[in-house]
């Protein structure tokens, strides 16, 4: 059996990291979705300026815009380009968000992530995307920053869905738990809407090997490698017991929707680390992992699937423990990287539009020709 397959069996949602538009058109989503059991994918700014930068996929949609809008700006052309992804990923989507209740069957967009730091203006954006696209089975995707936290809430209580993205640390998970609950307390249909809570794992062992290295003591080096994993299994732990308490059983009743938590950037990037560690490391009922292509491929040929959550708790708190005695406080990690993700989202955001300035002067060159 295929091991992407079995990870669904066990409770886990499998979804793409990755987006551009052949994916779409070649049918190679849908493919992904009848063989693999993929059921979502995710976006971010730099997914989309590696699409839509190289090659020549875009080149005819660009051109069709320019030919009606010779005026529009580079950014508003991205814009244009990425929502003509979207709503045709959520509309392959769609029978499977459908056949499950609204459970599955998502493709997140990225608010721009120039505004992480602008709560009004999250909102702002994150309604006119959501009335853009115009597909149920969006997600609008905001940062969990202090700013962020009150946009989540207030998108919740309007009935859109949120992907909140970018947290690292427990605490940011219990922030983001929070501003959930109380925005679907004040949401019209609480049934209909969905949010899914992004842990990212693999960055934190990137920083955190880093300080273990930097210590250099034997009891140090030994902590390789396991920080990222035992700070998302602690937020799991406390997922399960955020939405297992009286307060949200009763919002259940009412058909109040679990927030998943969705573990984010498991690819590994330290190549002494197994390709397949931060899936095989954090299967669990309830979950979604955001799986990068060369990753997926690789579980499908030599992961194994088996319910890995749940292990080892005492271990888990023993290795976040020696971290904080050895003065690595996961907090502190957490709100570094997302300071981090936002400068890297908006990086991407930047040269995305600078490519499209070059690309469309180029394609401008061809007209002309």
């Amino acid at each position: 059996m295929n091991p992407l397959r079995e990870v669904e069996a066990l409770g886990q949602s499998l979804w793409l990291d990755y987006m551009r538009r052949d994916l779409i058109t070649t049918g190679k989503l849908q493919q992904m979705m009848d063989e693999d059991g993929i059921s979502g994918i995710t976006s971010n700014p730099t997914i989309f300026e590696k699409a839509i930068s190289a090659g020549s996929d875009y080149d005819s949609s660009i051109q069709k815009i320019l030919h009606t809008s010779p005026e529009i700006d580079s950014a508003t052309l991205f814009e244009q380009l990425e929502v003509e992804d979207i709503r045709m990923a959520a509309d392959v989507l769609r029978p499977l968000y459908d056949r499950t209740q609204g459970n599955d069957g998502f493709v997140s967009i990225e608010v721009n992530p120039h505004l992480a730091f602008d709560t009004a203006g999250s909102v702002a954006e994150a309604q006119r995307l959501w009335s853009e696209v115009d597909r149920r089975n969006l997600m609008v995707k905001i940062p969990a920053t202090c700013e962020g936290l009150p946009a989540i809430e207030q998108l919740i209580a309007d009935g859109i869905n949120v992907n909140i993205t970018l947290m690292f640390s427990v605490s940011q998970y219990e922030d983001v738990a929070s501003a959930y609950l109380k925005g679907i307390e004040r949401t019209r249909d609480p049934q209909e809407v969905s949010s899914v809570a992004s842990f990212f794992v693999s960055r934190v062992d990137t920083v955190v090997d880093k300080a273990l290295e930097e210590l250099g003591t034997p009891e140090a080096l030994a902590l390789r490698g396991k920080a990222g994993i035992a700070n998302a299994k602690l937020a799991y732990f406390r997922f399960r017991e955020v939405f297992s308490s009286n307060q949200f059983n009763k919002l259940q009743a009412k058909g109040v929707r679990l927030q998943r938590p969705l573990w984010a950037s498991t690819g590994t990037k330290n190549k002494a680390y197994s390709d397949v560690l931060y899936v095989e490391s954090l299967i669990g009922k309830d979950t979604i992992n955001s799986v990068p292509p060369e990753t997926l491929d690789a579980f499908r040929d030599h992961g194994r699937a088996k319910v890995t959550l749940l292990d080892s708790q005492s271990e888990v708190e023993e290795v976040i423990g020696k971290l904080q005695a050895m003065e690595i406080n996961m907090r502190s990690v957490g709100m570094e990287l997302t300071e981090q993700g936002v400068e890297k989202f908006e990086k991407s955001y930047d040269d995305l539009v600078v490519s499209l300035d070059r690309k469309r002067m180029m394609l401008k060159g061809k007209s002309a020709a």
